[in-house]
């Protein structure tokens, strides 16, 4: 990320990414409606994707995608520099090989959102697959 955030920050969004809306509303509020409205992107929030791609926080929005399995989202974090946070997609998306990358680094912080960001986004395909399943019967 271009941008560098304090810890307490980064925790913070950490907590807002598991669902605690107080801390997504802080983040908004408080200088930092990239991160809050990174939670809304995670969810699907087509207002806030733009938001994030408009706003000039593309990064933010290739990781986003990149978490769902998108490839080619994680192939631009590369190619513009972002080695963490192409793992930390790739890590929520549940690559195992990415995760142990980012806790091999000295701060764990990125792999814990990667593994808060899996944890929704695994919560939300399986939802998602479990619809489909009740509709088919």
């Amino acid at each position: 990320m271009e941008r560098q955030y304090p810890i307490k920050v980064l925790v913070a969004w950490g907590e807002a990414i598991s669902g605690n809306r107080e801390l997504r509303d802080w983040l908004l509020g408080n200088g930092f409606p990239e991160l809050g409205l990174f939670v809304h992107a995670m969810h699907n929030q087509q207002s806030a994707r733009e938001w994030l791609h408009q706003e000039g926080f593309p990064e933010l929005m290739a990781l986003c995608c990149g978490a769902e399995g998108d490839a080619r989202a994680v192939q631009w974090l590369l190619n513009h520099g972002h080695i963490t946070l192409a793992n930390m997609a790739r890590a929520a998306d549940n690559d195992d090989d990415a995760m142990r990358i980012l806790m091999e680094e000295p701060d764990r912080i990125w792999a814990t959102l990667a593994l808060k960001m899996r944890s929704i986004k695994n919560g939300i395909e399986e939802r998602h697959n479990d619809w489909h399943s009740f509709n088919k019967d």
